[in-house]
């Protein structure tokens, strides 16, 4: 009776042991990924003034206050939704919100702006938005006769455009674009680095203040080539890019590229020296899955969320090497769910943004959730 006694406070003793081992691989295991935990908040933004609707959400930005800016497209405002734009109105829905919006972090709406005016050209469809270390609101449209960039106040007053609409002169143009998906500025330089885009194949770079040409890069920081590229294929290595559909600028001066088609981001220095290349979901087709990205707000910068706009999800990345941490997300259209993610932004808190393009059509907030 005295063995059976010990040799049953050894096995005890041994599934003890046996489930502290397990605990703490699982710990080391969360502790060597390091990936940050978000979690959707449904009551972020609130709702809109009035009878004001969304049409497809383009890009989401974050200022210095963390306030929140989106661009969105009225034009794609559904029939359905139009009601209080006939005469006599058919209903109290809708009117089609403003294209440029302002969140405050609380998620309420500020002011709203945009659209046609003198002195400036319009883009036909809305995409990137962008605002500066000034406040300054930077605007792209990726219509087919969109080729220009403008720049504005933060309260709406035109500033600046560089490029016209009409015709691209093609991706070694120094005065004109073709179709920008995005911009962002390197205050410390004056550089205004444009992710040009949806018909040229290149990053450009124009002086931030008078808007002059500098300098300009395809993929590999070689000279960008127009001519017809076969479809991607998961089993080749393009040389040139695809769809340039952002650019961003890191703490250590590193420049990363968004070739969306060809699920891909590229690492340049800000020369356009190529630095290094991370797939992202490769064996996706059609629209691809490099759409946009957003560092995280650690004083290093550690990770990457990458916005996956035909999978549906933000993959977490190590920037040092591209490796994948963790993802979440699926396509759908309830709170958390995303339907076609076309760009993603993170404020000083680390909680990340995301704008929703075709059938989405809304900006979410993903809180950071404590470590």
């Amino acid at each position: 009776m005295k063995y059976r006694r010990y040799a049953f406070v050894l096995a005890l003793l041994l599934i003890v042991i046996a489930c502290s081992t397990t605990d703490t691989r699982e710990q080391d295991s969360k502790i060597a990924s390091g990936a940050p935990t978000h979690r959707v908040d449904p009551f972020w933004p609130k709702p809109l003034k009035g009878n004001l609707i969304l049409g497809q959400v383009a890009w989401v930005a974050i200022d210095r206050r963390d306030h929140v800016w989106i661009i969105h497209r009225p034009a794609t405002i559904l029939d359905e939704e139009k009601g209080a734009l006939q005469n006599p109105p058919l209903s109290k829905c809708c009117t089609a919100a403003p294209p440029i919006i302002e969140f405050d972090p609380q998620g309420n709406y500020v002011q709203g702006w945009g659209g046609p005016g003198e002195g400036y050209d319009w883009p036909k469809n809305e995409h990137g938005i962008y605002v500066d270390s000034e406040g300054n609101v930077w605007v792209a449209g990726n219509d087919n006769t969109d080729h220009q960039i403008l720049k504005f106040t933060r309260g709406g007053k035109f500033l600046m455009q560089i490029g016209k609409p009409g015709k691209s002169e093609g991706s070694n143009s120094k005065t004109q674009l073709g179709r920008p998906a995005h911009m962002e500025i390197d205050s410390a330089a004056n550089e205004l680095y444009v992710a040009d885009g949806y018909g040229n194949r290149r990053v450009i770079v124009f002086d931030a203040k008078t808007g002059v040409y500098k300098r300009h890069w395809g993929a590999y920081g070689a000279v960008p080539s127009d001519e017809k590229m076969p479809p991607y294929k998961p089993s080749t290595l393009p040389k040139q890019f695809g769809n340039v559909h952002c650019v961003h600028h890191s703490r250590d001066n590193l420049l990363y590229v968004c070739d969306r088609t060809n699920d891909r981001i590229q690492v340049f220095r800000k020369d356009g020296t190529f630095v290094s290349e991370f797939f992202i979901e490769p064996q996706t087709l059609g629209s691809g899955s490099a759409f946009d990205i957003a560092f995280s707000t650690d004083p290093r910068q550690l990770y990457l969320y990458v916005a996956d706009g035909s999978n549906g999800e933000v993959h977490i990345l190590s920037r040092a090497d591209g490796r994948r941490l963790a993802s979440f997300g699926r396509t759908g259209r309830m709170a958390g769910e995303l339907k076609t993610v076309h760009g993603i932004a993170a404020d000083s808190k680390g909680n990340l943004y995301t704008a929703e393009v075709g059938n989405g059509r809304r900006v979410q907030k993903f809180a950071r959730a404590a470590d």
